[in-house]
This record gives C-alpha cells, structure tokens and sequence, in this order.
C-alpha cells in the first residue's frame, strides 16, 4: 500500500511538473519571460513543497503565501513600478512596436486614385479600371490575392453597390497590378491606388515622412518619435521617467493644487466620518443598554439594518432620495420650509450629502463594538457609583468612556484607513461631483484620493496611467503609516489590558 501510494505520489508530482513546464514555455513563447520565469519558480517551490518530507508546515502556508504575492505584493509593485514610467494612453507600447507600427503606416501616392466598377460572371467577378484595364474573372474571397490588369472593353453591367460592400473583405486583400507602374490596393469604396509607406527609415532610426520630408527622431525623454519643431508621431513608447511624476503632483501648480485640495478634502470626509459615526454609535450603544428602556431588541434590531443591507444598495437608494428634482427629501423640504437644496450641484452640500450617507453605513459598525465594551465593564463599578449618589453623565465620563476608549481607539483608526480609500461610495453617489472650475484635470470637489487617482487614470483623455500609478502609490504610503499607528495603539491597549 505505502509503495502504491509513493508511485501514486511520484506520478502526480511529475503530471504537475509537466504542466508547470508547458505553462512556462507557452507564456515564454508569447514575449513574457519575466512572467514565465515567476511561474516557473512558483511552480518548483510548490512541487518542492508539497513532495519533500521536510516541507510539511509549508504546505499549510504556502497557499496563503502566494495568494498573498498573486493579489497583494505583486499589484503593489507593479504599480509602483508604473509610476516610475510615462505608461499612458498615449504610450501604451514597447519602443520596437510603436517603431513597427509607425513604420506600417502608409498613405496614398499623390495622383494615383482609379476609379473601379465590378462586373459579375458565372466564371467570377472582375475589377474594371478607368483607362480601359480590367482583371480576368475572380473568385473574390477574404485572402491575400493578386491580379494582373491587361487591356479590356467597358463593362456591360456593373454589380450594385450593395454587392460591392458585401465584397469589401475580399477586395481589402486584393491587388492589382498594372501593366507598367506600382501595384494598387483598395483605397474606398470606389476607387484604387497605390499604397505607399508614410515613412522611410533611415540608418541611424529617423523616421522620414514621405510627403513633407521631415525626420522624426526617437526621443528617449519624452517616449515619443519627435522632430526638430518638436512635433510628436503617434502612438508613443514607455520610457523611465524616474521622480518626475511625484514632482509633477506636488510642484506643478495644475497638479498641485487639486491633489492638495482633494488630499485635505479626504483627511477631512474620513476624520468627520468616524468622529460622527463613533459619537452616533457610542450614544445609541448607552442607550441601548439602559435596562430601563422597552423594546431594546427591536430598537437594537431596527439600528442594526443599515450595516446589514449591502452598501452599494443603500448608497443607490440615498442617491434617489437627494434627486434634485424627485427625490423625497426635497419634497419633504419643499412642503415643510418650501426649499429644495441643490444637493448634486452645490459643493458644500454635495460634501454635507457624502458625510451622511457614509455616516448612515458606519454607525452601526460602531454601535456593536460599542455595546460589546460597555458588556465588558463590570457591573459592579455602576453598583458602586450608584451607591455615591453620580448620575448618569458622571457613570459616562467616568466610568464607561475611560474604560472603552483605548480599545475602541485602533478600531476607529481601521475606521478612518477605510473611509480613506472608500471609493464605492464617492463612485456610486456623487461620481466626484460637481467638478473644480480651477482645474483642467477631471478632479471634483467630492473627490477623494482615489477617485481622483481613478478618473484620471481611466477618465481623463489621455488616460495617465503612471501618474495614477504615482498618486496610487502615495495613498498607499499613507495607508500605510495610519496602518502602523493603528498596530502601535493596538499594542499599547494590550500592554494596558494586561496591567
């Protein structure tokens, strides 16, 4: 049985080995060494892992470990890493593409249109030319296809044009050769000609355009072919371009200032968010546990809903009742004070409109943890305060809020770190809107770090790629140092627990 479940074993792993191999050589064969190399590597430490007797506590980790890598650490670089390069939609490609697409670019030579009209026959189609030259019939078919044009009579009868577009596809393959001159290719619907290179590569990499003689050199600094004017061919190719987009956002003044105004913007929404949420949440967490108070598991429960129901569905549901124009709070508004504020257009309100929805999703979160402290205080420091003759505030400030603030203090800090990266809310509700007049960036004045980062990332024209990636990696060094203090205040209320 052991020798059977060894050659089993054996079998398996050389099954997985072979996989793994063809895996690499496929994706090797597409370009990707660097790729085929990580799964490579990937691939052996798990076939080592989990075939070698030394390795068994691996194996429970190791799972865990690339799931890490896959969705965690290597976005991370890569992103940061294209940061570091002009990657955009105006440079989306290698320098060897862009330099083959450019030079697969081609125009017609000037004077060479013919005019064309198709005939039909049982033995195929043939392609009359104005000037008396015609094609022997063809079996026109979407494939490469060339033919010699000789001298011939007008057509008696000309296919309609109808029958000419269903024929497109196979006139894009067709070429025509003329009996002296260059070949002719399709060039419309109605005519021919001869289709040349735009441009003509010179020794030394200088693209030359054929009909204006200028020479267009690659430039390394700016990821784009450019001439001696400073014209620029499109598309471009990804350069380094080291610091320069974080100097961009924080020294040019375009840059700079809505990415200052959105960044005090974002510390400001997720600050007001958990101060308001914590105090709502702590408040209704004190009442609810007043033993005095009827029906505190219906209260409890109907308090509870707004963190049940999915947050992208409330969010939608706030955002039709602060319609403008239908939405039910300005009707109530509207009868009641006979006003009908602006919420979608006004900043101040539009930022006023974001805090309460957000508020609305977060106190129940706060509210829970709060209850479950305030269970952990014991009774009998209450019993104790009592007997003193404190009331209710003095058992607040005294006794409850002392005692859960410290543990409630990493919680809210984990509170703020996700109201500062809380991208389905601004999306889903104000989309970022109403945008900043003082900008030509897409930045609103609801915007928070990452949404701005995302429209100009896939929003704006040019579709900044690197500069998002900047920007990106910005919020993730803050996200970061909110992360390390919340751990040291974690660490510190343990260390309080335990005194």
């Amino acid at each position: 049985m052991t020798m059977a479940r060894r050659w089993r074993s054996t079998a398996l792993a050389a099954a997985c080995v072979a996989i793994i191999l063809a895996a690499v050589v496929q994706v090797h064969a597409v370009g990707q060494t660097l790729l085929a190399v990580l799964l490579l590597v990937c691939g052996g430490l798990a076939v080592w892992a989990y075939t070698s007797p030394r390795t068994h506590a691996l194996r429970y980790l190791l799972p865990g470990i690339g799931a890490a890598v896959v969705f965690v650490i290597f976005p991370m670089l890569y992103t940061v890493g294209i940061g570091f390069t002009n990657y955009s939609a105006s440079n989306l490609l290698e320098f060897e593409r862009a330099r083959e697409v450019l030079r697969e670019s081609s125009t017609l030579a000037p004077g060479s249109l013919r005019s064309f009209a198709l005939e039909g026959g049982p033995d195929g189609v043939r392609v009359h030319l104005d000037g008396g030259l015609a094609t022997p019939p063809l079996a026109l078919r979407d494939a490469p296809l060339t033919a010699a044009l000789t001298p011939a009579d007008p057509p008696a009868t000309t296919l309609s044009m109808a029958e000419r577009v269903a024929l497109l596809p196979a006139l894009r393959q067709l070429t025509l050769q003329p009996p002296s001159g260059p070949p002719l290719r399709l060039a419309s619907l109605r005519s021919f000609g001869h289709v040349q290179p735009l441009y003509e590569e010179a020794t030394d990499g200088a693209l030359t355009d054929r009909i204006t003689g200028i020479a267009y050199r690659p430039d390394d600094a700016t990821g784009f072919y450019t001439s001696a004017d400073g014209d620029r061919l499109q598309p471009g190719y990804r350069v380094a371009v080291g610091f320069s987009h974080y100097a961009t956002v924080f020294s040019e003044g375009r840059f700079r200032e809505p990415f200052l105004g959105v960044l005090v913007w974002t510390v400001v929404f997720s600050a007001a968010t958990v101060v308001i949420a914590g105090a709502l949440g702590l408040l209704l967490a004190v009442l609810l546990n007043w033993e005095a108070l009827p029906f505190r598991g219906a209260y409890r429960l109907v308090l509870f809903l707004p963190y049940a129901v999915p947050g992208f569905i409330s969010i939608l549901v706030f955002k039709g009742l602060f319609n403008q124009n239908l939405g039910e709070i300005n009707f109530i508004l509207d009868g009641l004070f006979g006003i009908r504020p602006a919420w979608l257009s006004d900043p101040t309100l539009a930022r006023t409109m974001l805090l309460i929805v957000n508020v609305w999703l977060g106190f129940p979160y706060i509210m829970v943890l709060c209850s479950g402290l305030i269970k952990s205080i014991p009774a009998d420091l209450y019993e104790a305060s009592a007997v003193s003759g404190a009331g209710p505030w003095v058992n607040f400030s005294r006794i409850t809020a002392p005692l859960i603030v410290k543990p409630l203090t990493p919680l809210l800090i984990a509170a703020f770190a996700f109201n500062f990266n809380n991208f389905v809310l601004v999306s889903l509700l104000t989309g970022g809107r109403p945008d900043r007049l003082d900008t030509t960036l897409p930045a609103g004045t609801t915007d928070i770090l990452v949404s701005y980062t995302w429209r100009i990332a896939f929003q704006d024209s040019g579709q900044q790629f690197g500069l998002a990636a900047a920007i990106s990696t910005v919020i993730f060094l803050i996200v970061a140092a909110i992360t390390l203090l919340q751990m040291r205040f974690t660490r510190v209320a343990d260390e309080a627990a335990r005194r």
